[in-house]
């Protein structure tokens, strides 16, 4: 039988996109999306639980989020999940998600130039889900 590894996600840019290039040439878009649920904790109290993927995008994916989406912008992504395995600042063994995007969806309205709603022409402060001391890396 085959197998495959596929991840979805909705959630929030916590940080705006960044593109880099490889010696190659290629450009890579890294960005940061969490997702946040409610459950109860030992005491019955209900509390949001977050769980933040790194993610990277290449080719002509890359461009349109880095052009469009900010920090804030909420984004509906398909793509290949793997867990790294790095080293803090101090030393410590960490571990994170990646995901490798193969499709995503811009979600929410655009304004009257036809921009999907995130990334708008002189706004670099949309507001994110959580702070960025809560982002582990």
């Amino acid at each position: 039988m085959a197998s495959f590894n596929k991840i979805t996600i909705v959630g929030y840019l916590g940080r705006d996109p960044e593109i880099r290039y490889t010696p190659q040439g290629t450009a890579v878009c890294n960005f940061t999306i969490a997702t946040t649920e409610k459950r109860k904790n030992r005491d019955g109290v209900m509390e949001d639980v977050t769980t933040w993927f790194r993610v990277a995008a290449f080719g002509k994916q890359d461009e349109t989020i880095n052009q469009y989406l900010n920090k804030g912008s909420q984004l509906y992504l398909e793509g290949r999940l793997r867990q790294e395995t790095y080293t803090d600042r101090d030393g410590a063994q960490r571990q994170s998600l990646e995901v490798t995007l193969s499709d995503f969806h811009f979600i929410g309205t655009s304004d009257k130039s036809g921009q999907p709603a995130g990334k708008q022409q002189g706004d670099k402060d949309a507001p994110a889900p959580a702070d960025d001391q809560d982002i582990p890396f």
